[in-house]
């Protein structure tokens, strides 16, 4: 939902997307692109190996030029792989952290392009962010 609030931005330009198969992403992502990772992400080393797997065969099909995710641990291996092959990165740490850095916040942070937060509070715990202020 957060990234789908930022549709003005992304909606001429060519996209797919990378979600829990859950009956909101399928809802709101009617029509477009969309690829299901493995749910339940959360330090789970098995969901970690299938959504790496899973990123390098979407990635190499896809080529993207720019990966966007809102704060879902999935991005994690997607950003690697994406970084590897040459993607510009921009993550956007989740709303509801103030002050307190999220465990992929804190595993993307190095590799970003862009890190965006929506708390000026939470560049004390991310120096080079950037505070868009809140999306919602």
């Amino acid at each position: 939902m957060h990234l789908y609030m930022l549709k003005p931005i992304w909606e001429k330009e060519e996209r797919f997307w990378v979600t829990f198969d859950k009956e909101d992403a399928r809802s709101i992502l009617k029509g477009e692109r969309r690829y299901s990772c493995f749910f339940p992400t959360n330090k789970s080393i098995r969901a970690f190996l299938y959504n790496t797997w899973l990123a390098v065969r979407v990635l190499l099909k896809e080529k993207p030029d720019l990966i966007i995710s809102s704060g879902a641990a999935v991005a994690v291996p997607f950003f690697y792989v994406g970084k590897i092959l040459g993607a510009k990165l921009i993550y956007i740490e989740v709303f509801d952290r103030i002050d307190q850095p999220t465990f992929s916040g804190k595993l993307v942070y190095p590799i970003t392009d862009r890190f965006i937060v929506e708390w000026e509070e939470m560049r004390k715990v991310y120096p080079k962010a950037i505070n868009l202020g809140s999306i919602f």
